[in-house]
């Protein structure tokens, strides 16, 4: 057995995924896969959003508005990345916690059992060939875009995770060194 996949794990910037993204019964497999993750009590404590299409754009200028008006005097530049933000991969799954609150699993658990999806998206993703990103940013915290998506009482946004066709190489970046972040616990 081998952990070679693994150890070769990268994200490749929203910025440098172009078009084709997984469609059809590529997409379904991928997001079936996504699904399999740890999930205590099998809450199924995630939801899965696709913006795809000329929704990409819209999405973006929606955000734009949102930035705005929560920030008259925020910069137009910063604007511009808010439009631009989503057109460049092709598919963007906005990954949700579901969390039920007052269950007997910790509303921890079931925000790290959709953390899992958001990462084997990225598996999934680099397995098909296909390059992925997850990114937060303002968007992933704030009320007016959590209502725009539709998100129902107890739900955020984890991450969105743009999936596309690698149009450069991603660079590798400096990994840390284990004996830098293990160490064994001694009573």
């Amino acid at each position: 057995m081998s952990l070679e996949f693994l150890e070769q794990r990268l994200s490749v910037p929203a910025r440098q995924l172009g078009e084709p993204g997984p469609h059809g019964e590529q997409l379904d497999a991928l997001l079936t896969a996504a699904l399999r993750v740890p999930d205590h009590g099998r809450l199924m404590p995630w939801r899965l959003r696709l913006i795809r299409g000329d929704a990409r754009r819209r999405f973006g200028e929606r955000l734009a508005e949102i930035h705005a008006q929560k920030d008259p005097d925020v910069a137009a530049k910063a604007l511009l990345k808010d439009r631009e933000r989503y057109l460049s991969a092709p598919l963007i799954v906005v990954v949700i916690a579901h969390v039920l609150d007052g269950h007997k699993v910790p509303r921890q658990e079931q925000i790290l059992s959709a953390g899992c999806v958001a990462y084997n998206l990225l598996l999934g993703a680099q397995a098909l060939g296909f390059g992925a990103q997850w990114l937060t940013g303002w968007a992933a915290y704030d009320s007016a875009v959590a209502t725009l998506l539709g998100l129902e009482a107890g739900e955020q946004v984890v991450g969105f995770v743009h999936v596309g066709t690698p149009i450069e190489p991603a660079a590798e970046h400096p990994r840390a060194a284990l004996a830098d972040m293990v160490a064994e616990w001694q009573a």
